[in-house]
């Protein structure tokens, strides 16, 4: 009998704390400017040359995205180029990584810690089985108790495993002034819009991002629909005195872009909806970033064209000549099983469907963005190249006793563009593409896949065309490309 009573009071006990269960929320701005999470620059003598602005991109995939990711992180280590400042890697000129789901947990992880990231990033994420970690985890009764309250999920669990398991409990101004400037993406799922996880953002909704768990950026990246939940931010009214975000301005110019720049329009939108309509929006529920951007070149292409970001202002200031993107796709593409059966797909089939046919389609359209990068900034030297030279004409035709000649135009800036696509599409082996191509998407690979992966990025890093063109071009050997060819990276 007695035992029966303790029994019912340590159910009645769990099923109290219950109740109790709340996932950390963020934090409201204060009224006064703290250290924010912003792209930082660089201190005289650094390193890390602004001249040479190098970004990753690293996909979605669970372990076989962070696994590709690492070799391609091992071969950058071990690629030496000649800076101002003597002999230096590739990997120490990385100054952004922008990351999804899976590869977010290797871009925080090199974020906070340099390179312990080749150390024990394998023993703490890439050689564990997370997803039995996690089950035991639910298994256990106190956890099904916090998992019966409403504001308690299975994201908010594995948020607190990778914290305390991978991330040593730290928040976001442990990165703060810190290259590589690390953006990790989820996607806000009242809109579909992207939501990255930096103080920009995060201004919009009054909120404080340094005092946030990177590991829930990283738990809200990798939400994956159906088998986690999402993690949720709450929108808090701006601190009574605070003068707007440093972005407002251009916010409210790009809504009068409707017409001429659609996708500006778009983008200074979804901010100004966080902003102006918090009564109505008062919480951000977010999902698995690869809904939005499976690639995580959507944050990269905003920096470049809008003028809040950090690439396109460096690259007005003439800081910057050469942009180099380093786009590290793990997508999978399983034998298709659907189109043999006479019956149609079931409701979980569909749901998969639904979350990553989108993913892939939108990536490709995300990469060829990039590639014209370099053709926009060719054409706008051409065009001021051709008004100078018709106002060269009309100047030649003054009399300088009566008239003084139109000053002359400011040519942008030259800029070298390179973007490298690190695929499994490029294998020339098809038994061996079919393999990684049909890898699973989940938080546990055996130790030999984990290999097979790293070895691959090295490998697929190495021999693509475009990085020897840039290895080259960055110890100033001249290009074999000829003019008729696609000059990207020489």
């Amino acid at each position: 009998m007695w035992s029966s009573l303790r029994q019912a009071g340590c159910l009645a006990l769990l099923l109290a704390s219950a109740g109790c269960a709340h996932y950390p929320l963020n934090s409201p701005l204060g009224s006064a400017p703290s250290a924010a999470y912003r792209f930082p620059d660089t201190a005289a003598g650094d390193t890390n040359s602004d001249s040479l602005l190098v970004c990753l991109t690293f996909s979605g995939g669970g372990t076989r995205a962070a696994a590709l990711a690492y070799g391609v992180m091992q071969e950058l280590r071990d690629t030496p180029i000649q800076g101002s400042n003597g002999a230096k890697t590739l990997l120490g000129e990385v100054d952004c990584i922008s990351a999804v789901s899976g590869g977010s947990f290797a871009a925080a992880y090199y974020g906070l810690f340099g390179d312990r990231f080749f150390q024990d990033f394998r023993e703490r994420f890439l050689d564990r089985d997370i997803q039995r970690e996690l089950a035991v985890q639910l298994a256990n009764p106190a956890t099904l108790a916090r998992l019966a309250s409403p504001y308690f999920s299975r994201s908010d669990l594995a948020a607190e495993l990778y914290d305390r398991t991978i991330f040593e409990q730290r928040p976001y101004a442990a990165l703060v002034g810190r290259r590589p400037y690390v953006i990790l993406n989820a996607t806000d799922l009242a809109t579909g819009d992207r939501f990255e996880f930096t103080q920009e953002q995060f201004d919009v909704l009054g909120s404080d991002l340094a005092s946030y768990p990177v590991a829930r950026a990283v738990a809200a990246s990798s939400a994956f629909p159906l088998l986690l939940t999402p993690v949720s931010l709450h929108n808090y009214p701006q601190p009574a005195g605070r003068a707007p975000v440093p972005e407002f301005q251009e916010y409210q110019d790009a809504l009068t872009a409707f017409d001429s720049d659609r996708r500006r329009w778009a983008w200074a939108h979804s901010r100004l909806d966080y902003y102006t309509r918090k009564q109505e929006r008062p919480w951000v529920h977010l999902g698995d970033g690869g809904m939005a951007d499976n690639i995580g070149l959507r944050p990269l292409d905003a920096a470049y064209r809008f003028a809040s970001g950090f690439i396109r202002p460096r690259i007005n200031r003439r800081q910057v000549q050469r942009v180099v993107i380093i786009a590290v796709n793990a997508r999978t593409d399983p034998q298709e099983q659907i189109s043999k059966k006479a019956t149609p797909p079931g409701a979980l089939a569909i749901a998969y469907k639904a979350t990553t046919i989108a993913m892939d389609n939108y990536s490709f359209d995300s990469l060829q963005l990039m590639h014209d990068l370099q053709t926009d900034s060719d054409q706008a030297r051409a065009y001021v190249a051709g008004c100078q030279s018709r106002l060269d004409g009309y100047a030649a035709t003054l009399d300088p006793r009566c008239a003084k000649p139109p000053p002359r135009l400011l040519a942008p800036a030259k800029l070298h563009g390179c973007l490298v696509q690190v695929d499994f599409e490029a294998l020339p082996s098809e038994q061996e593409r079919r393999h990684f191509l049909n890898l699973p998407t989940t938080f546990a690979l055996p130790r030999q896949d984990v290999d097979d992966l790293i070895a691959v990025g090295r490998r697929l890093l190495r021999d693509s065309p475009d990085f020897q063109r840039l290895v080259r071009a960055l110890a100033g050997a001249p290009s074999p490309v000829s003019p008729d060819q696609d000059a990207n990276c020489g």
